[in-house]
């Protein structure tokens, strides 16, 4: 993927991306969250109101950043995700991956209070549709995002 464009969900243009820390933690931490999937960055732009912004970006990757890419769900995707959504930060500029979307999101959040097991967690998730996302978490990160445009979106559409 060191060359490809990406979309950001959004209320708003966003034309220079930064690292906003926020209430909760995400999957991969604190960072700006792109996709590959058009289609998901209008769930994310949508989600609360119906409408909202896609954000285009041309991504050229950087052989100088420490990045961190995980193919698909594996157990070593789940334990850094729950690291993550509990507070751990890590030392990788970019991190991509599989996202705990809402639902699968409810069932990391189950394995980490104790209510399912590992192995129930699997089970559940195997048959969940693919999503990508990929999170710049640091200032020399955001340098490989270059803005193409913007445009509205519906949760209609």
């Amino acid at each position: 993927m060191s060359n490809s464009i990406l979309f950001h969900g959004s209320k708003e243009v966003v034309k220079t991306p930064e690292i906003r820390a926020a209430k909760y933690n995400k999957d991969f931490y604190f960072g700006f969250y792109c996709t590959l999937l058009e289609n998901q960055a209008a769930r994310w732009a949508t989600r609360f109101t119906g409408h909202g912004i896609i954000n285009k970006y041309q991504y050229s990757e950087s052989s100088d950043l420490n990045i961190k890419k995980f193919e698909k769900m594996t157990e070593e995707w789940l334990d850094f995700i729950v690291a993550c959504r509990n507070g751990k930060k890590h030392n990788y500029d970019i991190v991509e991956g599989p996202m705990a979307d809402d639902t699968i999101f409810n069932y990391v959040q189950n394995f980490i209070d104790g209510k399912i097991s590992r192995k129930n967690f699997w089970s559940l998730v195997e048959f969940k549709y693919p999503t990508h996302q990929i999170s710049f978490n640091t200032e020399k990160a955001l340098e490989c995002l270059k803005f193409i445009d913007s445009y509205e979106v519906t949760d209609e559409e």
